[in-house]
């Protein structure tokens, strides 16, 4: 079994920063990619931020420049810094990884996700 546990979130006035945190943890043998997706109000769910285990990471074109994603690898952990957020930054955010797991012999490789956490950003 695999946990996602993301913490971080809350209010935030519009040009502040929050940090979210992201811990993997259980039968976990190896992660490849680790991101962020969010979902606003009656939206659907969008990516905002991956890195993979090259540390190659990709942002969503409302983020660039804004939104820093980082993984500290040897504990498991993934990190969204939001600086400058704005309105339309509130959303429930989750944090996914793809990631291999150990069993009985038995390897598996699938998504995860965790419950999200719910940053929202006031005028």
């Amino acid at each position: 079994q695999v946990y996602l546990l993301e913490s971080g979130g809350g209010l935030v006035q519009a040009g502040g920063s929050l940090r979210l945190s992201c811990l993997a943890s259980g039968r976990i043998l190896s992660i490849n990619s680790m991101g962020w997706y969010r979902q606003a109000p009656g939206k659907q769910r969008e990516l905002v931020a991956t890195a993979n285990s090259g540390d190659t990471t990709t942002y969503a074109d409302s983020v660039k420049g804004r939104f820093t994603i980082s993984r500290d690898n040897d504990k498991n952990l993934v990190y969204l810094q939001m600086n400058s957020l704005k309105l339309e930054d509130t959303a429930v955010y989750y944090c996914t990884a793809t990631i291999t797991t150990v069993q009985s012999m038995d390897v598996k490789r699938a998504d995860y996700w965790g419950q999200g956490t719910q940053v929202t950003v006031s005028s």
